[in-house]
């Protein structure tokens, strides 16, 4: 029989398996931030973490990668806000995502993200981009929308600056994200590029000239 085990990660508290529960607020300290600045935030009636690129990133290795997680197949469940910042330019949508077994430097991750504000755009092909997943090293969006136009990539209904609950279920190569408690999956992808084997933790993305915030994170680990 498969053994379940959980984790519940909700940013006022943390449930660690190997002790009873605790309570703890979790900082910036709780987490290896990778170009990117943490600080704990109240944004629309929720404890959160608010992250930001306080320069210029040199890739996409944008995260804030959490401590004491070994995470290989099971259920990633968040809640997360993207918008552009107030100086960013025409690009930037909002990049909003989760990292999931993402090495503890960085080197490996696979990563599904929100383009918020594509959800509700008026060019069609914007909204076709409001979904998308990238695997690092090796595959960022421009590679794989060139390569494999749109298998990577998907509509969903999102706005910029809302909370978005995700749901994000892993089992070997295959990851499905699910958005906002909808029953069929957003996006399915079936060939993870870093393989099925690897393990790691769970990281907080974002992207080039968003403001994130990221709350409610809760782990099912099932392997």
């Amino acid at each position: 029989m498969t053994r379940k085990l959980l984790f519940i990660l909700v940013l006022s508290l943390v449930f660690n398996l190997k002790s009873k529960a605790q309570n703890k607020t979790i900082i910036p300290s709780d987490v290896i931030p990778y170009q990117v600045a943490v600080e704990r935030s109240i944004y629309k009636g929720k404890d959160a973490l608010a992250l930001k690129i306080p320069g210029q990133a040199k890739d996409d290795v944008t995260l804030a990668i959490l401590k004491d997680i070994d995470f290989h197949n099971g259920v990633i469940e968040a809640t997360i806000s993207g918008q552009p910042l107030e100086n960013s330019g025409e690009t930037a949508r909002g990049f909003v995502g989760i990292a999931f077994r993402a090495a503890l430097n960085s080197s490996k991750m696979e990563v599904f993200y929100l383009r918020p504000t594509n959800g509700r755009a008026n060019d069609q092909i914007r909204r076709n981009h409001s979904s998308q997943y990238i695997s690092i090293p090796g595959y960022p969006w421009e590679k794989l929308r060139k390569e494999t136009p749109e298998k990577y990539e998907a509509y969903v209904d999102i706005m910029s600056a809302e909370w978005t609950k995700i749901k994000i279920v892993v089992k070997d190569e295959t990851a499905k994200l699910y958005v906002n408690g909808a029953s069929q999956p957003t996006l399915i992808v079936n060939d993870l590029k870093q393989g099925k084997d690897i393990r790691g933790s769970i990281g907080l993305w974002i992207g080039p000239g968003t403001l994130g915030h990221f709350t409610d994170i809760k782990v099912t680990k099932e392997d």
